[in-house]
């Protein structure tokens, strides 16, 4: 296990167009675990990312929009777009870049992809440099033909409205937070429909979804670091375990313990079919 320093580890990186850099090969993976709390400032890559966790969870962010990263589910990246990132002491993160002018973005926006056993143990030979030139090239034509965007995502929009900001900062700060919309109506001093048609506008959700949605995020959080299901629960403000569940289900499509380390394969639910997260 890593040992937490005490000072964060703040990274740097160019803002590059797409193409931006010349590089000689198709696809290229590599990873790192940190031993320090680490974030990178505001950057973008001249190649398409697709970023997964070996350990732990970490976030991404673009725009108002933060995605959290596991085993489980990653994250792709088009070559261009500006992001940062964010991750703890301990995360084993994975990132595999792709040339931008010989592969076709699954997405012309950053989308979820479900790290399945098949594309995991794809992009795990690509690390052989002793890989021949043709097992590579069929390899990265495999890694191809089953990368895909998720049904679901573990990602939130953080509202950019300076009504919604008190709302916003105080679930984000402790996800038990219980004032009500109602409660927030009065405190804001406007009717509970504005509220409501302020998320809506920024969110696409009303208040009552943003805040499941969440406490959901923490939740994937906290399981990817192997937290305890019933602790999690209580830490992201389920009245039970059974709340708890039946809320992850609905907004990732997965169930609790297959975000937890050895859950189970990425993207198989318990009844064979595929599943995903928001």
């Amino acid at each position: 296990m890593s040992t937490r320093t005490s000072s964060p580890d703040r990274r740097t990186l160019p803002l590059l167009a797409a193409d931006a850099v010349e590089v000689p090969w198709v696809i290229a993976e590599m990873g790192e675990q940190l031993q320090q709390d680490t974030s990178w400032e505001a950057h973008s890559h001249p190649t398409h990312e697709l970023l997964w966790n070996e350990r732990g969870a970490s976030t991404a962010m673009v725009g108002a929009r933060r995605w959290t990263i596991t085993h489980a589910h990653g994250l792709w990246i088009p070559a261009g777009v500006v992001h940062t990132g964010v991750a703890s002491a301990g995360t084993h993160y994975r990132a595999a870049q792709f040339r931008a002018r010989s592969v076709r973005p699954i997405a012309d926006v950053p989308v979820a992809v479900a790290i399945t056993p098949l594309l995991r143990l794809l992009l795990e030979r690509l690390q052989d440099e002793a890989l021949p030139a043709g097992s590579r090239a069929v390899t990265e034509a495999m890694v191809l033909d089953v990368l895909a965007p998720a049904p679901h995502e573990v990602a939130l929009t953080v509202p950019p409205s300076r009504l919604l900001q008190p709302v916003v900062a105080a679930v984000l700060r402790d996800p038990r937070e219980r004032r009500t919309l109602a409660d927030w109506s009065d405190e804001l001093g406007v009717h509970p429909r504005t509220v409501t048609r302020e998320f809506r506008r920024h969110t696409g959700l009303g208040f009552a979804q943003w805040v499941t949605a969440a406490r959901v995020q923490e939740a994937v959080a906290l399981l990817a670091d192997g937290v305890d299901v019933g602790e999690v629960a209580r830490c992201t403000g389920f009245s039970s375990a059974t709340a708890f569940g039946a809320a992850f289900r609905r907004v990732t499509g997965l169930r609790p313990s297959e975000y937890r380390p050895g859950g189970g394969p990425a993207g198989v639910r318990s009844d064979g079919t595929g599943g995903s997260s928001t």
